[in-house]
């Protein structure tokens, strides 16, 4: 052992050769580790810069007449097909009348009135489908989702788990 640390100068001269020969390395091969951490870094500035789009998001007084308007046809519809009944009830001669003038619209514009009443529909749940919360998303920061994720795994990842509170003491200590 002395005749190794005597040739090769003690552990400081190859410890030395070691991080020589990892940042030549690194020169023909990038760093993975660091090439991923800059790459999780970057995605979630654009998830902090996409969810502070939406933070304050408030409707003004149109959109909330519009929001309205767009909730009437539904109730108008539903009430509207017990009034029939009711009016059919109550004046059966003259519902049926109407029923006859019913009869006598063409074909393509019931066809017409089904495929706005479709789209009508169909765009607002769509609308809904897109934007969870009326519209209103929630502050995306994917740390907390992969946090909730390992606080409900079943065996946690201790590796993570140390990198978590890393992260923490360092955000408490920066601020």
């Amino acid at each position: 052992m002395g005749l190794m640390q005597r040739i090769l100068g003690g552990p400081q001269t190859i410890a030395a050769a070691g991080e020589a020969v990892s940042d030549v390395a690194e020169i023909f091969h990038a760093n993975e580790t660091r090439a991923m951490e800059l790459s999780a870094e970057a995605h979630r500035a654009a998830l902090d810069a996409h969810g502070d789009e939406f933070q304050y998001g408030r409707s003004g007084l149109f959109d909330r007449v519009i929001n309205g308007i767009n909730r009437m046809p539904r109730p108008f519809l539903a009430l509207g097909t017990i009034g029939l009944f009711v009016f059919a009830m109550v004046d059966p001669e003259a519902f049926a009348a109407r029923m006859v003038g019913l009869n006598e619209v063409p074909e393509p514009l019931w066809w017409l009135l089904g495929a706005i009443v479709s789209f009508y529909f169909g765009a607002r749940e769509m609308h809904y489908f897109r934007t969870p919360n009326g519209g209103r998303l929630p502050r995306m920061r994917p740390r907390d989702l992969a946090e909730d994720a390992t606080e409900t795994a079943a065996d946690p990842n201790p590796a993570l788990e140390r990198w978590f509170r890393e992260q923490r003491d360092s955000e408490e200590g920066g601020d």
